[in-house]
């Protein structure tokens, strides 16, 4: 097993660390939000719970600083972490800027539905959870967006698509 310490260099330290991440399958998601500062989504696969205890539960994701949707999430002070489903490889695909949208718009590829907070739901997604941000700090090269669960819509069946060794993964039971 290779390992790379505090006595390698950073660069190396970056380069196991980005490996070892790569074997960390994750289900891929759509953070979607609208309002004052407009419409969009982005593709990510960092997104978990914190807490289902307190007055509401609670969640994060984190997002590029890059992200062209950033600045709308933070200005809308709403976001919908949509879980995709195995059939959505192009779905991903496309907010995450690999594949262009039909005419150019992302959401143009799916059907949408409005959340109580206003931020679109994407109404094929296996769970779809509606955030109202109650936090977002810059940590190097990504925005870690916390929000206050205000709704959820959970699709009766399906399973979930996951991203690990730097492609799609399907689970598996056994």
């Amino acid at each position: 097993m290779a390992e790379t310490g505090t006595d390698g260099t950073l660069d190396d330290l970056r380069t196991h660390f980005i490996e070892g991440m790569s074997r960390a399958a994750a289900s891929v998601s759509v953070v979607t939000t609208d309002g004052p500062a407009g419409r969009g989504g982005v593709t990510v696969s960092a997104m978990t719970s914190i807490s289902a205890d307190g007055p509401q539960p609670t969640m994060l994701t984190c997002i590029n600083a890059d992200a062209t949707p950033l600045p709308q999430i933070l200005e809308n002070r709403v976001f919908c972490i949509n879980v995709l489903r195995v059939d959505q490889v192009e779905v991903s695909d496309i907010f995450a800027s690999r594949l262009p949208g039909p005419g150019g718009d992302k959401f143009a590829a799916v059907r949408t539905e409005t959340m109580v907070t206003g931020a679109p739901r994407l109404s094929d997604a296996l769970v779809s959870f509606d955030c109202r941000l109650i936090s977002a700090d810059r940590i190097g090269t990504h925005h870690i967006c916390i929000g206050a669960v205000e709704s959820v819509a959970v699709a009766p069946t399906g399973d979930p698509l996951l991203y690990g060794m730097r492609r799609y993964l399907r689970a598996q039971d056994h």
